[in-house]
């Protein structure tokens, strides 16, 4: 196995075991921003459609972080509001790889 392969393998057992560890929010964050470098490694999502893709996860990891900071936590009407953007953003990841548009 080469060092590149390795050392993906190693991050991605590191990664989902820190994100099962976390709860819900930090599990479907860690699968869609997986999803996004697949896409972009395989040829399936184009650099501006990742970087777009990228852009979005970035705020709602910022609303995550703002969240928690202002409130002491999250509260369920949060939680709630930032599950509907993950979905929406995993949907538009779904989408854009079937686009037919490779790089």
């Amino acid at each position: 196995m080469n060092t590149l392969l390795r050392t993906a393998v190693i991050f991605g057992v590191l990664a989902a075991g820190t994100s099962f560890a976390a709860g819900p929010i930090a599990r479907h964050q860690a699968a869609n921003q997986a999803r996004i470098n697949r896409g972009f490694r395989s040829g399936e999502l184009t650099r501006p459609e990742a970087a777009r893709l990228q852009a979005r996860d970035n705020a709602i990891q910022r609303t995550i972080r703002r969240n928690r900071i202002d409130g002491g936590g999250l509260s369920w009407a949060e939680r709630r509001r930032i599950d509907l953007r993950q979905d929406a953003l995993s949907r538009d990841i779904a989408r854009q790889k079937h686009d037919r548009q490779y790089r």
